[in-house]
């Protein structure tokens, strides 16, 4: 095969980057600690697959995308908004008081063309975040980055960070998109009725999906919903396999991959390929760390996963292959002088639909203290996909009536979803711990985003410690814009 042509690699203090530099150099850091960062929303142009295409984007005056920080500080950010219609961004992960958190109306209001706003809050936790736009389907045109909150104990560590941004992207306008769907446009995955849903992580390379006959024709009646768009390319760092980004690393080196996926509507499964590494964060937070090579991530969630290269020197593709289909894209580790093959952007065996496998296995390494919950809430995940109408216990957003807590109580929400199509489901404003899979009970991970398949449930535990009204959504885009959103707020 031949080998593959590369742009310039990207260095400490560039675009987005999934950045061959030592963890603690990578990316710009706040300048000063009484100084504020200028972030832009504005519009940039990437090339997809020979074509150029006009996105968004959130950049600093000098061209990085995202911001990249230390935890102990303030967040103290300007953000201006360049573009010639409202926006608003969201610091997903954060617990900022609920005034800076970034939701048009419920937070505060969106920006209008040409005005700038002042963010000033306590950083509290490490961990790998992002940001992105909560108004209308800008998040769809990329308008969205990397936020990493290093944590300062570990500046010295001989290891090489590396961040991974994930996007689903198409040429067409995000509100065709949507009226389709609206339309009837959405397609769904014909599933065996005598044969469950195979989680994503326990199949092997080769394998047909779960329910279907080999050559990916449906065998039964049954109907689940899987992928409700099909995109015009998936992106790793806004590239596709065709030019991905190749990172120069270390023969026998140690890497930290953040990987954040920030697509709309794409769930996927990490393939670390030839390599083998340790899970050891998720949504920001450590876990007991888990071996494996192959981890699902859904929409909106991140993955921070440690390996070490091997001695000789050689090309490691880590891909991300998207959920119950062949197409995939990614980024290649090579070390200097290896050569870079080139990567189909369809695989040879699609992924089956994912299930709650990996979320089973994972330990929060700093569980929430035990104590018994002060109130209990039922939250219904509702809808179909014949109408394209997703809603939360029934109600759309805005004719929802609020969920409401006291501070200072412990608070278990059990997520049940009634319809055929997972959920991504994001709070915001908390940190929550995953403590029931379908009635199980464990001390499960430490999240801000839980999915949750067809016919389950989930049950997450937070303290209400951070009064005011939050945001609680599914985190596929299409599915929160027509109204599977509801509110939480504090009560006297």
């Amino acid at each position: 095969m031949p080998e593959l042509s590369r742009r310039h690699f990207l260095i400490a203090g560039t675009a987005i980057a999934a950045l061959p530099t030592v963890l603690g150099r990578t990316g710009t850091a706040f300048a000063a600690k009484d100084s504020p960062v200028s972030l832009e929303v504005a519009t940039r142009s990437i090339e997809v697959n020979g074509k150029a295409a006009t996105v968004h984007g959130i950049l600093q005056p000098d061209g990085t995308h995202g911001l990249y920080t230390e935890a102990g500080t303030r967040f103290r950010v300007r953000l201006a908004n360049r573009l010639s219609e409202p926006t608003l961004v969201h610091w997903h992960g954060l617990t900022p008081p609920y005034q800076q958190d970034g939701v048009p109306d419920l937070s505060q209001p969106a920006l209008a063309p040409g005005v700038a706003y002042d963010y000033d809050f306590a950083l509290a936790r490490p961990g790998t975040y992002w940001m992105h736009s909560h108004v209308g389907l800008q998040e769809q045109r990329l308008l969205a980055a990397p936020l990493i909150v290093r944590d300062p104990a570990e500046a010295g560590l001989d290891e090489q960070e590396i961040v991974v941004l994930l996007h689903d992207f198409t040429f067409r306008d995000p509100e065709e998109v949507l009226a389709s769907l609206r339309q009837g446009g959405g397609h769904a995955m014909e599933m065996g009725s005598e044969t469950p849903a195979m989680p994503m992580g326990t199949e092997q390379t080769g394998m047909a999906h779960s329910g279907m006959a080999m050559g990916g024709q449906p065998s039964a009646a049954m109907t689940m919903d899987l992928n409700d768009i099909d995109f015009d390319a998936y992106l790793a760092n806004d590239r596709t396999l065709a030019d991905p980004e190749v990172v120069r690393v270390e023969a026998g080196g140690r890497v930290r991959l953040r990987i954040i996926n920030g697509a709309a509507a794409t769930n996927f499964l990490i393939d670390l390929g030839a390599l083998s590494g340790e899970l050891i964060a998720v949504d920001g937070h450590p876990v007991e760390p888990l071996a494996g090579n192959r981890f699902e991530i859904a929409i909106s969630q991140r993955l921070d996963i440690r390996l070490r290269l091997p001695g000789a020197q050689g090309a490691y593709p880590i891909l991300a292959r998207r959920e119950g289909e062949e197409e995939r894209t990614g980024i290649v580790l090579a070390t200097k002088g290896a050569q870079v093959q080139r990567i189909a952007d369809r695989g040879d065996a699609g992924v089956p639909p994912m299930g709650l496998a990996l979320e089973r296995r994972l330990r929060a390494a700093a569980p929430l203290a035990s104590r018994s919950a002060d109130r209990s809430i039922a939250l219904d995940l509702t809808g179909s996909m014949a109408s394209y109408a997703w809603t939360l216990n029934g109600a759309r957003y805005g004719e929802h009536r609020p969920l409401t807590v006291r501070a200072g109580e412990r608070v278990e929400v059990t997520l049940r979803n009634t319809t055929e199509m997972s959920h991504p489901m994001h709070l915001h404003g908390h940190v929550f711990q995953v403590v029931a899979i379908d009635g199980e009970r464990g001390a499960g991970a430490l999240r801000d985003s839980v999915l949750v398949p067809r016919n389950s449930s989930v049950t997450l535990a937070f303290d209400a410690d951070n009064p005011g009204r939050w945001a609680f959504h599914c985190h596929h885009m299409y599915h929160m814009a027509v109204g599977m959103m509801t509110s939480m707020e504090y009560i006297v």
